[in-house]
């Protein structure tokens, strides 16, 4: 199955725990732009390009990464070894011309590889408030507790660490709701870009870790196979 894959999915779904399970089963790297600018902004050798000085740059100013810059960052990193088989992406493209150009830019220096395939991992909104709003976190070992699906054995307290647990401040309903807000608008375009491409399919995320994985999988494969009898 390894090629670009789009992982798509709103806040809370557990996109970044099927993104790993992929990572351990392919062998083909996850490749995040959260994750790619973090990494300007901790490691100085990583701002060494014009590029990446850039990006610091506005950073360190609190200012947002225009698209043009983040292409030109995600462009580098696919140029690295780890990239040749395949990757997932992970929050890009989230817009319709990030994604017009994702396609571009693979037809043009990665015409070799399989085309992009996109699943969208969906889940009801109960599902979703519940998992965002029951996370609590343990501040000294930062392992992640849910109240309603993962609770700590003592109410409120690690059960390593014996410390108390916090919620993060956004992690409330009235913010979960306007980051799917956010979410819906930006992504709908992708979706339908990439549906109509032939390239599209959803994977129900209201089940367990291994069930979803199960339906992404079967997603993915039923793509791929599609992609490549075109």
């Amino acid at each position: 199955m390894p090629g670009p894959v789009l992982l798509l999915g709103a806040p809370g779904v557990g996109k970044g725990t099927q993104a790993q399970l992929l990572v351990t089963q392919y062998g083909i790297p996850q490749i995040s732009t959260g994750d790619i600018l973090r990494a300007i902004r901790n490691d100085p050798s990583k701002a060494q390009t014009p590029e990446g000085s850039e990006a610091k740059r506005l950073m360190d100013q609190g200012l947002l990464v225009p698209d043009e810059l983040v292409n030109k960052l995600v462009s580098e990193r696919l140029t690295e070894p780890d990239t040749a088989r395949g990757f997932i992406l992970d929050g890009f493209p989230r817009t319709l011309p990030q994604a017009e150009w994702m396609d571009r830019h693979l037809a043009s220096n990665m015409a070799s590889m399989s085309p992009l395939i996109a699943v969208s991992i969906v889940a009801d909104y109960d599902q979703l408030v519940r998992r965002i709003t029951g996370r609590r976190t343990c501040p000294v070992c930062r392992s992640i507790y849910n109240i309603y699906t993962n609770p700590p054995k003592v109410d409120g307290i690690c059960d390593c660490e014996k410390a108390t647990l916090v919620q993060r401040t956004d992690d409330t309903e009235a913010v979960f709701t306007e980051r799917l807000k956010t979410f819906e608008e930006q992504t709908a375009p992708v979706i339908a870009h990439y549906r109509a491409l032939g390239r599209f399919a959803e994977a129900d995320g209201n089940q367990d870790v291994d069930a979803v994985s199960a339906a992404v999988g079967a997603a993915l494969y039923d793509l791929r196979q599609q992609t490549m009898g075109a």
